[in-house]
């Protein structure tokens, strides 16, 4: 079934932080937009794939929205419960979420030269079971699917050996699915990767009396050779049985749906202009959140762009 979807001006995909922060920006110049939310509510890395004592890892200065600061009662370091509370205001009080469409998986975006407008197609994941197709237009596309799209997860000879019911009986996750050390209490527990969520998340699980070991490129433990059931093979020949891996090794971009496009972004979906020149690319399209700076460099973006579309739209 296909469905024609009202045309706007500006066509966003993505309602994580960098989506929100462009459409207050587009809000507060009267712009007209749509946000095409693959989930099923804004923000879901914070609200449904983050582990409970995440913290903003920077000072609150540094990682607010456009337009509305954090209240001065907050630390300085913002927990995730506070960050989520803030971004319900934020929502709120810039009356955003009456444009998201929730629950639609962008398939395709494409330019068309003759009428000047980009044309996305989603699917409407609203009616499990009955395929809807939506088909949106507009003059402006951005891109505010953010740096955490797809949960990566290395490829190691014999990881599914770890949790076959014939081999082995242990469990493995990505960070996304981790939310505290409750149930690993006693456990032996293998946390492969060493960035904020993965230094975080072993402090934590110690915090439970979990028995953990970390896994690093610049080896704590040698890097992983091979898994035999719940037996994990390092670099240098020695092995260490393990009831849980936590994998806390990021996300890959994803853009593929994007079609046509020369100049942006490439393969995996990173800028190809470098900073500050990243977050424009050729006729109105745009990306938020993609220059590695995180909330900061999502809130410069985001307001970049807006003034960009109000500059086209209205000409001095």
């Amino acid at each position: 079934m296909k469905e024609q979807a009202a045309g706007v001006e500006v066509i966003m995909v993505g309602a994580g932080t960098s989506g929100l922060a462009t459409a207050a920006c587009l809000s507060l110049q009267s712009i007209p937009y749509v946000i095409l939310e693959r989930e099923n509510c804004y923000a879901s890395i914070w609200k449904k794939y983050s582990y409970d004592r995440l913290r903003l890892h920077l000072a609150k200065q540094f990682c607010q929205l456009p337009h509305l600061p954090f209240p001065s009662s907050y630390p300085m370091f913002v927990s995730r419960a506070q960050f989520i509370e803030h971004l319900d205001h934020y929502v709120s009080h810039f009356n955003i979420g009456p444009s998201i469409r929730y629950q639609r998986s962008v398939e395709s975006a494409s330019y068309d030269e003759a009428t000047n407008m980009w044309n996305v197609k989603a699917s409407n994941l609203l009616s499990p079971g009955r395929e809807i197709e939506e088909y949106y237009s507009g003059r402006f596309l951005v891109v505010a699917s953010g740096e955490t799209t797809n949960p990566f997860t290395p490829d190691i000879r014999g990881l599914c050996s770890f949790c076959s019911s014939a081999t082995g009986t242990g469990e493995v996750i990505h960070s996304t699915q981790y939310k505290n050390g409750k149930p690993y209490g006693g456990k032996n527990v293998l946390v492969v990767g060493s960035g904020n969520s993965g230094m975080e998340i072993a402090l934590d699980l110690a915090n439970h009396a979990a028995k953990t070991s970390l896994v690093v490129r610049s080896p704590v433990l040698p890097g992983i050779e091979s898994i035999r059931g719940n037996e994990v093979v390092f670099e240098n020949g020695h092995s260490h049985h393990f009831d849980s891996i936590v994998f806390c090794t990021g996300f890959k971009r994803s853009t593929n749906w994007l079609k046509g496009d020369d100049s942006m972004l490439n393969d995996d979906g990173i800028p190809k202009q470098s900073y500050p020149n990243h977050w424009k690319g050729k006729n109105g399209l745009y990306c938020v959140g993609l220059s590695g700076r995180g909330l900061y460099g999502a809130a410069v973006d985001a307001q970049n762009i807006a003034d960009h579309i109000n500059s086209i739209l209205r000409p001095c």
